[in-house]
């Protein structure tokens, strides 16, 4: 993919990151705010605006170099992907967004009216298509994280004032997830196919663009309405009181999630416990950040200054939901580890049971094709490649399950993975048996293989969900487009097993899990090479992949 840029117009180019005031203090460089300065101290008037993602350049661990010399002293080498301007100003960046998101929409050059427009057909002559390519991406980041952001303001919403309050606004988000998850099956649709017709690619580039801007509208309409509904729900003292016990909540839960994850490094391979293994060090730095915003609360309320303690507040209970989904993150995972490892030995057993019955089943190809030499020559190659065919399935799955079994004996090992392999062998092996085996043998094995594959794309798609989630600020669209399909793929796979089609679902299924676990794999080399992501789509924009 090609590298993103932000949303603006075709003259467009990168600048040097900016160092940003830590009162609060907005540099405008794009004359995105005009005249706008009344909105830009203005309440938040977006549904997403509490972004928990760096609003500058990252370093490893999310913060920017400045932020990381500063804070070396009382925080962790993973330290935050928070919001170092949520700390001086969260209101006036919401704002701030809302006139930027209004300044590129202003500036945009593709048709407002839908992928078509007043151009015909795929045609919007005054951008060039890779600029175009390059818009698309950004819109999705951008996008992807708007939506996030929304589901975790929206779970605070309705945890305090329930369903009934915040339906309006769950309709809101299910629609823009809804117009996200079309954009981003176009965006894998086009990486896949590469077409060489310009027009086809423009036409699906449009698209895309037309659909996140739908989606962000969309959050934009109901951001007034969901801002009232927070303010006025509870006064400064009862939001602080509700954000201290959340606090104390999440941080008894971190202390047994690290004493979980101790465990799961002594009982299982390193492999088993990477996907959470910064997990716990990374919930510590949130719940840091936390704690230091609840004193600037408390001392706020003191003070008399409410429309402050409320802003830190807000970056509390933000931190606090992306220190939850890291903690959650390592329970699951060790509940994945322990039911993977019950499942394995059966999982092996099975597989040696199908492993006899090819052996079998070549052995009596071998005899037919020689008592009918003379008679089948013309079928000779045919069957030649069949036999060669299974006798390669055999000695595939053959040798995973004799490296499971000696990973076993040696020592810790991962199961999850193991189960994965011993599945993907004893599902070409199923394959070939399928024909020679009764209907009822066939469901039975193709239900057990669904049931494991199920549980390995379970677990990587959440354990890549996560980490995009609570690293979104250095996450660029592939690794996103890759998860967003892989979590399609795993609903469909869902969707198969509930209509009886089980042997569909298992494919569904396997291709999740290698989405998923792709996804993973680029959204860490993203984290690594930084500099890629400047902020969250939701507050500034800018986004990039590898090229």
């Amino acid at each position: 993919m090609s590298a993103l840029s932000p949303v603006a117009g075709a003259d467009a180019r990168a600048e040097d990151p900016l160092t940003l005031s830590r009162q609060g203090q907005i540099t405008d460089k794009v004359g995105a705010l005009e005249d706008r300065e009344s909105a830009v101290n203005a309440s938040p008037d977006r549904l997403y605006a509490y972004s928990v993602a760096s609003a500058a350049p990252l370093t490893e661990g999310g913060q920017t170099e400045e932020a990381r010399t500063a804070a070396s002293s009382n925080t962790s080498g993973s330290a935050l992907v928070l919001p170092v301007a949520l700390v001086g100003c969260a209101a006036a960046l919401a704002a701030y967004s809302s006139v930027k998101r209004k300044h590129r929409a202003s500036t945009r050059t593709t048709p407002k009216d839908g992928p078509e427009g007043r151009h015909g057909p795929g045609e919007s002559p005054r951008t060039p298509l890779p600029e175009l390519d390059r818009r698309a991406g950004l819109a999705l980041v951008d996008t992807d994280d708007a939506v996030r952001t929304s589901q975790e303001e929206l779970g605070f919403a309705t945890a305090q004032f329930g369903e009934g309050a915040t339906r309006p606004f769950q309709d809101t988000v299910t629609y823009a997830k809804g117009e996200l998850a079309t954009a981003f099956r176009l965006r894998r649709q086009l990486d896949d196919a590469n077409p060489a017709d310009d027009r086809t690619r423009r036409r699906t580039l449009d698209e895309i663009i037309a659909r996140c801007t739908d989606a962000n509208s969309r959050l934009d309409a109901e951001s007034a309405a969901f801002g009232r509904l927070r303010a006025g729900g509870r006064d400064a003292p009862e939001a602080l009181a509700a954000a201290e016990a959340a606090f104390r909540e999440l941080t008894g839960r971190n202390v047994t999630a690290a004493a979980t994850l101790a465990a799961m490094r002594e009982r299982y391979a390193g492999s088993a416990s990477a996907p959470v293994g910064s997990a716990v060090e990374q919930a510590d730095d949130r719940l840091v950040f936390a704690a230091k915003n609840l004193d600037d609360a408390r001392r706020a309320i003191g003070a008399g200054d409410n429309g402050r303690a409320a802003v830190r507040v807000r970056a509390v209970e933000s931190a606090v939901g992306q220190a939850t989904t890291l903690v959650e993150g390592v329970e699951r995972r060790a509940l994945e580890l322990a039911e993977a490892a019950g499942r394995l030995p059966g999982a092996l057993m099975d597989t040696e049971t199908d492993l006899a019955d090819a052996r079998g089943l070549l052995e009596d190809t071998a005899e037919g094709t020689e008592e009918g030499t003379e008679e089948r020559t013309a079928e000779s190659t045919a069957e030649s490649t069949a036999t060669a065919d299974l006798e390669g399935r055999i000695a595939r799955a053959e040798a995973v399950v004799a490296d499971v079994r000696q990973e076993q004996s040696a020592g810790p090992y991962d199961p999850i993975d193991a189960l994965r392999r011993v599945e993907e062998a004893d599902a070409v092996l199923d394959e070939a048996l399928a024909g020679a085996r009764e209907r009822e043998v066939r469901e039975g094995r193709a239900r057990a293989l669904l049931d494991h594959a199920l549980l390995g794309a379970r677990s990587a798609v959440g354990a890549a969900a996560d980490y995009i989630s609570t690293r979104r600020g250095a996450v660029g669209g592939e690794a996103r487009t890759r998860l967003a399909e892989g979590q399609r793929r795993l609903d469909q796979a869902g969707t198969l097993t509930e209509l009886g089609d089980t042997r569909g679902a298992l494919a569904e299924a396997q291709h999740a899990d290698g989405l998923a676990r792709q996804a993973q794999s680029l959204a860490e080399q993203d984290v690594r090479s930084l500099g890629h992501r400047s902020g969250p789509g939701g507050l500034f924009g800018g986004g990039g992949t590898r090229g």
